[in-house]
């Protein structure tokens, strides 16, 4: 009772006190107010739990759907809503996937929750804490407008709101930012494989669904924030979907997860387009590297097709870009080689940089794209603090659809000439057989049958020994008009295969003998 009495007197403490806080913000709010909305929804396309609860055996009762805990920072009108502490952020995390419980339920899982998370602290600290006050104001009046949407994935198993003054500070200065917590597939517990991060995607898929839905939200111009797992997760996403405008990873995990990547196949350099900021913790010394790293399996250094702006951080360590947990909320001590005053400091580059990077390339700022061009010192940063390495998109990718873009640019005859290009350029490029043949008559069932002959032809050129290819070849040689071409493709394809029985039906059909 003692504890749950402490925890109540810091949680309605008044916020002056002896200790203070951890965290200072330096850089100014934008010119909007910041409006918080919480909503507690599922995501019904998926499950969650179980038909038996893992923990006790008994079998599980309600919703089973995916519970997707939604923080919406926005930008809001100047006077109204209700003003929001640390505090009221923290309690979030108690019933993050169990929105069921009944207030005075609730009520007590939200102390307990408060009070493990600060559990290191002093209870000066804890009240310092606890009681800072925050930018966002509950459910403030909406600012008139559609501002760029961000989505902030957070870092492996963390809350939706870890990040809460970068995404509070975006919101004033005209995004709507979203965020959803890093739970498992069946569970609050991430996993770090395959698994676990195409969950987290998931999240994210869902969270662009929601955000078409809201007033405020331009989702033509989208971007996805991650720190750590979540580093990856939007890597991912965006490798999925191209409507994904930027990325902004906070020392994300898709410089630390290679075999990862290599499982999830369709993350390759060439699908990630989208320009990405990439702020890094300092570097580890080599003896504490883990052996799959190098340069040879750095996602970031394959990334050819993509603008990429490289910020690495002196006084940070990975943990260092939570700043709710690992600054407000970190235990005296824990700053290593650099005080709280140095992190805040080098926090509120960290913001500008990410503001500055989504102005530019959401926002269309040419200021904003001159500021990532220029040398972090002439910005004005402490050279101790930061450096900037800046790599610059090497054209369009060489993907299936840039390929059919320049076939219709340049004409389809020139397939061959065209393709081997696209190889020089990126070995890893290639449309197997297969995908060349469903092109085709993909082409053919539109009525293009010069094109079709042209990808048809491709697919023989090829893969000389494949007597489908010359079966198909000559399908599409026959629906163009080109009797002789279609009995030659025919006829050597029976060379190849015998067996070929359409292929003695079709030159019987054309008035020719096999």
């Amino acid at each position: 009772m003692r504890v749950v009495f402490l925890l109540l007197a810091l949680l309605g403490a008044p916020s002056a006190s002896l200790a203070e806080s951890n965290f200072t913000r330096i850089n100014p709010p934008g010119p909007y107010a910041v409006g918080l909305r919480i909503v507690e929804q599922y995501d019904y396309a998926r499950g969650y739990r179980g038909t038996t609860d893992t923990l006790t055996g008994k079998p599980v009762a309600g919703e089973r759907a995916r519970p997707i805990q939604t923080l919406v920072w926005y930008p809001a009108t100047n006077s109204s809503g209700r003003g929001t502490t640390v505090s009221d952020y923290v309690k979030l995390g108690a019933t993050a996937d169990d929105f069921g419980p009944a207030p005075a339920e609730r009520a007590g899982l939200e102390d307990n929750f408060v009070r493990t998370r600060v559990a290191t602290l002093s209870s000066e600290r804890a009240k310092a804490e606890l009681a800072a006050p925050m930018l966002a104001r509950r459910d403030a009046g909406a600012a008139s407008g559609k501002f760029p949407v961000v989505i902030y994935a957070p870092s492996f198993n963390a809350e939706a709101y870890e990040n809460a003054d970068l995404c509070e500070y975006l919101a004033s200065q005209g995004y709507v930012v979203i965020a959803s917590p890093s739970f498992g597939h069946a569970s609050r517990g991430m996993t770090t494989d395959l698994e676990g991060v195409e969950t987290q995607v998931g999240d994210i898929e869902f969270l662009i669904g929601y955000a078409h839905g809201l007033p405020q939200a331009d989702t033509s111009r989208l971007a996805v924030a991650g720190y750590s797992w979540g580093g990856l997760a939007n890597v991912m996403a965006a490798a999925k979907d191209s409507r994904i405008d930027a990325l902004v990873a906070l020392d994300g995990s898709v410089r630390y997860w290679p075999e990862t990547i290599k499982q999830s196949l369709f993350l390759t350099p060439a699908r990630v387009t989208a320009p990405m900021l990439y702020v890094a913790a300092r570097p580890k010394p080599i003896e504490e590297v883990s052996s799959d790293l190098n340069s040879d399996s750095s996602f970031l250094n394959k990334m050819k097709y993509a603008d990429l702006y490289r910020v690495t951080m002196a006084p940070y360590v990975h943990a260092d870009f939570s700043v709710m947990f690992s600054q407000r909320l970190a235990a005296d001590g824990e700053h290593g080689d650099y005080d709280k005053d140095e992190l805040s400091v080098a926090n509120s580059w960290v913001e500008t940089y990410v503001r500055r990077f989504l102005d530019a390339y959401l926002k269309g700022d040419a200021t904003g794209r001159a500021f990532l061009d220029t040398p972090a010192a002439k910005n004005g940063a402490p050279r101790h603090l930061l450096t900037l390495d800046v790599t610059k998109a090497q054209g369009a990718p060489p993907t299936r659809a840039a390929f059919a873009a320049e076939l219709n640019r340049v004409g389809f005859d020139k397939a061959l000439a065209t393709y081997q290009a696209f190889r020089e350029r990126d070995a890893d490029f290639a449309i197997d057989e297969p995908g060349l043949n469903r092109w085709g008559y993909q082409l053919l069932g539109g009525g293009d049958t010069r094109a079709a002959v042209a990808i048809l032809k491709l697919n023989q050129e090829l893969h000389t020994d494949s007597w489908n290819a010359f079966d198909s070849l000559g399908e599409a040689y026959a629906a163009h008009g080109d009797k002789a071409l279609a009995i030659a493709a025919y006829r050597q394809s029976l060379v190849l295969n015998p067996k070929n029985t359409n292929g003695v039906a079709q030159l019987k059909a054309l008035g020719a003998a096999p």
